[in-house]
């Protein structure tokens, strides 16, 4: 969906943006501009993907960029991993080689779910409060104009793949940690509410179904204890100087 706000900083959100670094006053005018995708796949074997690109001006002085592409499967795939941090990590060291690795960490820490001490997902590359410049404008358009390639073989891959009613259930209780994250950690879902927008813009990026379940933890030695293990201590996919 594309989203085009603008009004003044609430004391929350100017009080949040200065904590990361970019003081701000509340009553400051500000404009944002966001244009983000998320596919929940019916098929447990396809993973969720997520990406965005956003900006973010205080008047006319103060102009900053963010973005990025992460993948969330149920079940783990490492040529999928790898396959999609190898694309996401070619993106990015046509702009600056040591991107990808800034941009996975902060996907990493921000996909993360601290009371269960778990992440969100495999990851991939985020990136916030970059500076308004010529160079940064490219980065950001060559992000957006690189989602579907990063995603669509994957998909193709796994689309026509069976699955069983248990490998459902485990898709649902996945879904509901994303809706979670949603809820509780996300910094755009925060910012919406509290700039007092559409809530249903802004929730509808959540899983269209889940379960909650008491203590879903899986049986040891299954591919769902497999995937909870990589969400608990996530990898390098891609080795240094590929």
């Amino acid at each position: 969906g594309v989203s085009i706000i603008h009004g003044e900083l609430s004391p929350e959100r100017a009080q949040a943006m200065s904590s990361r670094g970019r003081p701000a006053a509340p009553g400051k005018r500000y404009s944002a501009a966001a244009l983000s995708l998320v596919f929940h796949p019916k098929s447990p074997k396809v993973p969720t993907f997520r990406a965005d690109v956003r900006m973010f001006s205080l008047g006319r002085e103060d102009t900053w960029y963010g973005g990025g592409a992460d993948l969330t499967p149920n079940y783990l795939d490492e040529e999928d991993a790898k396959d999609f941090h190898s694309f996401w990590k070619g993106v990015c060291d046509r702009h600056d080689a040591s991107f990808y690795a800034d941009f996975k960490k902060q996907c990493d820490e921000y996909f993360y779910l601290p009371a269960r001490k778990e992440h969100r997902g495999i990851g991939g590359i985020f990136f916030d409060d970059i500076a308004g410049s010529r160079d940064t404008l490219a980065l950001v358009r060559d992000v957006a104009e690189s989602w579907m390639r990063s995603y669509r073989p994957i998909v193709i891959k796994h689309a026509q793949e069976g699955f069983k009613d248990e490998e459902r259930e485990w898709q649902l209780i996945r879904r509901s940690r994303y809706a979670e994250f949603n809820m509780l950690w996300d910094r755009g879902v925060r910012f919406g509410l509290l700039s007092g927008g559409d809530i249903d813009r802004i929730m509808v990026s959540a899983p269209p179904l889940v379960r909650w379940k008491y203590d879903a933890t899986p049986p040891a030695n299954t591919p769902e204890a497999e995937m909870q293990d990589v969400l608990k201590s996530p990898r390098e996919w891609v080795e240094a100087g590929e």
